[in-house]
């Protein structure tokens, strides 16, 4: 895969999870202009997450029975018809609608990295995954910044009409730039395709990877989708495009971490992802110091985004490698528990920071940071899943290799 691709699918995933997560720098005005009660604004996120949640399950499983490159566009092509939906709302049950729908098909961002671990040779996999998988971060913190100025100049609105007008530009690049997919097998069906997500389910090294998503994503979310509250509370009383602008110090942080594909591809997925979980917890006692520090907040930040991409790229890592003949379905399966950790955070953090402040929002983020390094501290004290967590010694369906296959498969 060149790097023209690599790029154009970055930016695919950037801008389709940005549809999901634009709404976090904006939720006071937007929520004020909808009639939405302070203390549920946290659902305006939250209802993408759990659109997302749905099209994890029954639109993901698509990309092992169709070709995914006709799938992104026409994907694409959805969202920003719920993108338009959002910006032209004038009732909050039409936002909430228009938020749906694209939160639905924006698992596009699953297909997309589907189609990137299936045209990779398995020495460059978790290099391309890396960085494909660094459109999301782009799109998620990167647009903050540019969601915070949209709304100051034209209001919340032109940010979904921006949105919407570039996932159509994008739908027809993706269609004149990039080869239709050849399966290496023949496609499954539909139905068998959605069925063997649930054997996932059942398999110990899929649900531990699994719930560290889980409650990393929570964490990731009580941040994010809370931030925006105490910044624009006093003392600081910032603006919008202010509050914005901390996305580029999670940016920089998350882009810190695209390294990671090149560590799982040395087969060091177990102890990146300890080190990275410890960080993360670290990184809440500087995030909590947001009421004294903006300076301790950005520093907070950059080493919270720096944690979350290196366990998201290991992750996906070590379970595309090990069930290469099912990318789609594995990693929507997996994504099931970052949509419902992300919820969980954006949902909790805004209930609990009206009742005990951003203390207690610092407080349940460093929470779901432990119980992530407490599933993973499970994992070493088993050796079968240790071997499992390592990409080079495991062979297709998660199977060891030989020492003969693991040698040729590292030069």
């Amino acid at each position: 895969m060149n790097a023209w691709r690599r790029l154009l699918l970055a930016v695919v995933c950037g801008v389709a999870v940005a549809s999901v997560y634009a709404a976090q720098p904006i939720l006071e005005p937007m929520g004020r202009d909808l009639g939405v009660p302070p203390h549920l604004t946290g659902w305006i996120v939250a209802t993408g997450q759990l659109g997302y949640l749905a099209g994890l399950l029954l639109l993901v499983p698509l990309g092992d029975v169709a070709d995914r490159r006709r799938l992104i566009a026409a994907h694409l092509a959805i969202t920003a018809a719920g993108m338009g939906m959002t910006a032209s709302a004038s009732t909050a049950w039409a936002a909430f609608a228009g938020l749906a729908t694209a939160g639905v098909f924006a698992v596009v961002v699953q297909t997309t990295v589907a189609y990137a671990a299936s045209a990779s040779p398995p020495a460059e996999r978790g290099r391309n995954i890396g960085i494909v998988t660094s459109g999301v971060v782009v799109g998620i913190l990167g647009a903050r910044a540019v969601t915070g100025a949209l709304a100051e100049l034209w209001g919340w609105r032109s940010v979904y009409a921006l949105l919407a007008a570039l996932s159509l530009g994008l739908a027809a690049l993706v269609l004149a730039a990039l080869p239709p997919e050849r399966h290496p097998n023949p496609p499954a069906r539909y139905s068998r395709a959605v069925a063997s997500q649930t054997e996932l389910f059942r398999e110990h090294a899929f649900l531990t990877r699994g719930l560290i998503a889980f409650f990393l994503f929570a964490s990731f979310g009580t941040l994010w989708s809370g931030l925006a509250l105490p910044l624009a509370d006093a003392p600081w009383k910032l603006s919008e495009s202010q509050i914005g602008l901390f996305g580029i110090a999670g940016l920089a942080g998350a882009l810190g971490a695209v390294r990671a594909g090149r560590w799982a591809d040395a087969g060091r997925t177990v102890p990146v992802t300890g080190v990275a979980l410890t960080l993360l917890i670290l990184s809440w006692a500087a995030i909590a110091q947001l009421p004294r520090s903006l300076w301790l907040l950005a520093l907070g930040i950059v080493v919270l985004d720096f944690a979350v991409q290196a366990v998201h790229v290991s992750n996906q890592h070590l379970l595309t490698a090990t069930h290469p003949h099912r990318v789609s379905s594995v990693i929507g399966s997996y994504m099931v528990f970052y949509s419902l950790g992300s919820a969980l955070g954006a949902a909790a953090t805004t209930t609990i920071f009206t009742t005990h402040g951003w203390s207690g929002s610092s407080l349940l983020g460093a929470g779901f940071a432990a119980c992530a390094l407490a599933i993973w501290a499970t994992t070493i004290t088993k050796p079968a899943a240790a071997r499992t967590s390592d990409p080079r010694r495991d062979g297709p369906g998660g199977q060891p290799q030989t020492m003969t296959t693991a040698r040729r498969r590292s030069l």
